[in-house]
């Protein structure tokens, strides 16, 4: 498969995003009960989203260090241990791929389910990931839900890059529906510049980091886009302005999924 796109943030940067996306998470989900049921994921307890968080990244700092293919690991068997050792070990977690992908290079190429890629696409993949759960966990905890706009953006970045892969329809065949011909969003943040220019073509989607008109223009905050973008929220919220054709906004939120 196709390269990913080249990063929007330094490595320093991830690194201290994933770090920061991590210590949000876990006091997001300090004193939250275990077995309450994640309303954004009802598959999952909070006990599950915690594993899953933890879990990824140790998952993935053995993909780096391997550089061999391995099989996703079942949340429910993570074994983040009691509440009071989660921040511990969502810490130790993160550090471990940090130290992975140190040790390995961040350009040395290892396996990903997009090809072969810099083993750097692990960092902003876990912090990624992260940054849409902890969403889920704020969702949970009845708290608003706050992230640096970089890391908002470079998130809504990092999945479209991942929605335009080629082959993308192959491991998710809903991005199939998202073809057209030549429809454009425009998802168009107001506290950070550019926005993204959304194109459905023949073969799939492309995408540009730019502001300009589109069929259809989605206009909040980064962070709100982000939560319509990761299916956190609807497109019918209200901190959302949609101006244009909003078939094509609901068309795209029914055939993405994170």
């Amino acid at each position: 498969m196709d390269r990913i796109q080249s990063l929007e943030l330094d490595l320093d940067r991830l690194v201290t995003g994933l770090q920061e996306v991590t210590s949000a998470f876990a006091g997001t989900v300090a004193g939250l009960d275990p077995q309450a049921t994640v309303p954004t994921c009802p598959e999952w307890r909070v006990r599950d989203l915690v594993g899953h968080i933890g879990q990824a990244y140790r998952w993935s700092a053995g993909l780096v260090r391997s550089r061999a293919a391995a099989p996703p690991p079942d949340p429910r068997d993570a074994e983040p241990g009691g509440p009071q050792e989660w921040t511990t070990w969502l810490r130790d977690s993160a550090a471990d791929l940090v130290a992975a992908i140190t040790d390995a290079g961040p350009e040395t190429d290892v396996w990903t389910f997009v090809g072969e890629q810099p083993a750097r696409f692990w960092l902003r993949r876990m912090l990624a990931d992260s940054a849409v759960h902890l969403a889920d966990a704020a969702i949970t905890a009845g708290r608003p839900f706050t992230i640096s706009p970089d890391l908002a953006a470079d998130t809504i970045s990092e999945g479209l890059g991942l929605i335009s892969t080629a082959g993308a329809a192959g491991l998710k065949p809903e991005l199939g529906e998202l073809r057209g011909h030549g429809q454009t969003l425009q998802l168009r943040p107001t506290d950070v510049e550019p926005g993204w220019l959304i194109t459905r073509e023949a073969d799939g989607v492309t995408w540009e980091r730019r502001t300009a008109d589109a069929d259809v223009v989605v206009e909040s905050p980064v962070r709100d886009l982000l939560l319509v973008f990761s299916r956190r929220t609807t497109p019918d919220d209200p901190r959302l302005t949609i101006s244009g054709d909003q078939a094509l906004v609901d068309h795209w939120w029914d055939h993405t999924s994170f």
